[in-house]
């Protein structure tokens, strides 16, 4: 029989017990994060008629929503962007474009898509989207950033494993 000494075993468990915090650990971050995706989504919050920042690029965070602070009978689970072109001058207003932003609650074939509305000396592109933030004018959300860190800290995790 081989005969292992005590360090030996010490240290065996040692790093049996390291491996085992290091996996729940994972395992508590990634429910973490998949937990406050449940919780509410933030979308920004404005219109281009009343606050010309709607249009800006870059969006500044006191447009940002927590779309929960809206839900009235209505759970919102997506955000919307709409662009908006009046062509020709209807009910006194002249022709003009705007663009909209708001929480949304639409759960219909067009969710995370875009679609075309026309009529009435008018048309809009209606973009609907299901991620924190994501109908703001930059493809990088809170969201890609957050789950990005996740997963880096997840790979790094597992390599050390």
């Amino acid at each position: 029989m081989l005969d292992l000494g005590q360090a030996t075993l010490d240290a065996f468990g040692v790093q049996l017990r390291e491996s085992v915090v290091m996996k729940w650990a994972v395992l508590i971050i990634v429910l973490f994060g998949l937990y406050q995706n449940g919780l509410a989504i933030l979308c920004y919050e404005c219109n281009s008629a009343i606050n010309s920042m709607c249009s800006a690029a870059v969006l500044p965070d006191s447009l940002k929503k927590n779309c929960t602070d809206l839900d009235k009978g209505v759970t919102h689970t997506l955000c919307r962007k709409i662009i908006q072109h009046v062509d020709y001058e209807t009910n006194g207003q002249l022709p003009m474009s705007r663009v909209i932003r708001s929480c949304g609650w639409d759960e219909s074939r067009y969710k995370n898509t875009c679609y075309n509305r026309a009529g009435y000396g008018g048309r809009q592109e209606v973009c609907s989207c299901n991620k924190d933030l994501c109908n703001s004018s930059s493809k990088l959300t809170a969201f890609g950033i957050r789950t990005s860190i996740v997963f880096f800290f997840f790979s790094a995790l597992l390599n050390k494993l």
